[in-house]
């Protein structure tokens, strides 16, 4: 018996359908002419769940979001033309920071390409500079041979994605009209619908471990460790991982070495008591020359990607230090180029062999003033910068984040942006016992997505609060549309100093002559009035109390909310240099 099909929508059903075996769990969506078979058959489907986007850009940042927190390749679906150009940005923090996306870009046949034909680009491997893997899956072929090969290349796809190797890959998909599943183009046997996804397929998304401790590196290392007594732990910018946190902490007890914990490696929370040896002031110590003078470690272990510190990446250029960067899958995160080894193994698995050995050899290290000094040193600078900054004037932005910090509840998430929310965060951000995870784009550091992919995280993980710049605000602002379509329960807190407060920063602030009006970036702009276009509660905090209040109303609400905090960019520097003076002459005087 014969029946008849629409063959696009036949092969986009095969290939979703394969995707919702493994587990596929969401897909974001910008609609489009030519990516209507894909986008069909995706509202068909019960298994995925799809966010559809106006913006490109903003879809595939909030589809980064989603994989961060669900660890899960994520589908991305667009349209031809410069729709694709569109996910570029999220594309290459997905790749930067190995985030798991699987792009779908509808195309028009080849023989379309160079003709002039309307929304038709070059579109084959346009992301390769950028992508774990790519593959242009021709133009559909409805027959048993035909499915079997998208069937694979879904399979493949998901496993690179998610594991193998980890981050985003892109499938082209051509497409010859019609589009619509009631434009027929085949008629075919009903036999055609016994194919069915292949179920019985391996999706562990562990890499293998290889055997560490027959190693020669890894024992020399070991020999090293037992030896010195003068080593670090720098852990940073970091996904959460709760079983690697612990297994650090257990490290540096066992080796008593100080962590040196980045704002953003996710170890400055959750902390106990017996904590202490978690350093979060570094930067204050390293800008005491003596204090570094005096305290050059022999050894240092790295965790996480580069540290988001300027201080600590000189400190790294300039160290004699033997050091290891430890990265599951060999990744360099050593813009200094002075680290020894890369260790291509889960970090969780470096330590727990580590642990097993220095174990199973009975280590024990005698007390030391080694981490006496740096946890001394952990106090002073830490009681230094906190009364400084609770007799500053409010709002100012080292305060915004320590005051931020007192008032989100734990459990929560806390997603910080570019430019200086994360410098401050880095800086400020004090030890706590609260819960707290933290999200960041850090892979290219770009100011773009950061509301959609906080948006993507909040549309799963309730409780979520965004720290955010203006400019970086501003840049994102149609992610604003998808916060109200989808009622996203988040807290958005918008640090506003009217464009590029981090150029008062830099040095060359004081020494261009039109500095203001090529570096920074006035908008001028009512962000009340714009944010409450798209029907979002506004408040504009002015005092603490108010920060206060309205951070602990915005939790009861179920919808977005923002709170913007009006800043002046030069009196923060200004505060900024006396809080890192006054730390340098009292570290100065007591070592």
């Amino acid at each position: 018996m014969k029946i008849n099909v629409n063959r696009n929508n036949l092969w986009s059903r095969i290939f979703i359908d394969q995707l919702a075996v493994m587990r596929v769990q969401h897909a974001c969506i910008s609609p489009g002419s030519r990516s209507t078979p894909l986008t069909y058959i995706l509202s068909k489907n019960r298994k995925i769940k799809s966010f559809i986007h106006i913006d490109e850009r903003s879809s595939a940042f909030f589809a980064l979001g989603l994989a961060k927190v669900t660890g899960k390749p994520v589908l991305v679906i667009t349209t031809s033309g410069t729709a694709v150009a569109e996910l570029y940005p999220a594309i290459i923090e997905a790749y930067q920071q190995r985030t798991p996306l699987i792009i779908c870009t509808a195309d028009r046949p080849a023989e379309l390409i160079g003709t002039g034909a309307n929304q038709t680009i070059n579109q084959h491997n346009i992301f390769r500079n950028h992508i774990r893997w790519f593959r242009d899956l021709g133009l559909p072929s409805i027959s048993d041979t035909g499915f079997y090969h998208l069937q694979k290349i879904a399979i493949k796809a998901y496993r690179i994605s998610s594991s193998e190797n980890r981050g985003p890959v892109h499938l082209n998909f051509p497409f010859k009209k019609p589009l619509e599943p009631f434009s027929y183009t085949d008629s075919v046997s009903k036999n055609i619908f016994r194919t069915k996804p292949q179920r019985l397929i391996r999706t562990n998304s562990q890499i293998s471990t290889p055997k560490l401790e027959k190693s020669k590196d890894f024992k020399r290392i070991v020999s090293q460790l037992t030896e010195s007594e003068k080593g670090i732990i720098l852990v940073g910018p970091m996904e959460y991982d709760d079983k690697l946190i612990k297994k650090i902490k257990e490290l540096s007890g066992l080796l008593k070495y100080p962590v040196f914990a980045d704002g953003i490696s996710q170890l400055r929370f959750s902390v106990n008591k017996k904590d202490n040896f978690l350093i979060s002031n570094f930067n204050s110590m390293f800008a005491s020359q003596k204090f570094i003078s005096e305290h050059n470690p022999d050894i240092i272990l790295q965790f996480g990607r580069t540290p988001t510190s300027t201080i600590m990446e000189k400190f790294l250029e300039e160290t004699d230090s033997v050091r290891y960067t430890i990265d599951t899958y060999g990744d360099k995160h050593d813009p200094a180029r002075t680290a020894n080894l890369i260790f291509a193994i889960k970090p969780v698995s470096f330590c727990e062999t580590l642990i097993s050995q220095l174990r199973e050899e009975n280590f024990k290290r005698p007390k030391s003033n080694w981490s006496k000094d740096f946890i001394r040193a952990e106090e002073i600078s830490e009681n230094l910068k906190s009364k400084i900054i609770d007799r500053a004037k409010f709002p100012n932005e080292p305060s915004i984040i320590t005051e931020i910090l007192k008032l989100i509840p734990s459990g929560s998430n806390l997603v910080i942006g570019n430019s200086l929310p994360v410098r401050d965060l880095d800086n400020f951000a004090f030890k706590s016992s609260k819960k707290i995870k933290i999200h960041f784009n850090r892979g290219a550091s770009g100011i773009d997505g950061i509301t959609s992919t906080a948006l993507g995280i909040a549309s799963i993980k309730k409780k979520t609060f965004l720290i955010t710049g203006d400019l970086s605000f501003l840049h994102d602002l149609n992610a604003l549309a998808a916060a109200v379509k989808y009622s996203i329960p988040i807290t958005i807190l918008v640090i506003n100093n009217n464009g590029g407060g981090i150029f008062e920063s830099l040095p060359i602030a004081n020494r261009v002559k039109h500095f203001d009006k090529f570096f920074i970036t006035p908008h001028n702009l009512d962000l009340g009035e714009i944010i409450k276009s798209f029907g979002i509660d506004h408040q504009l905090i002015t005092t603490r109390k108010e920060l206060q209040r309205h951070l602990k109303n915005s939790l009861n609400l179920n919808i977005p909310s923002v709170l913007e905090i009006q800043t002046d960019a030069v009196r923060s520097v200004e505060l900024r240099i006396k809080i890192s003076s006054e730390t340098k002459k009292n570290l100065d005087k007591e070592f």
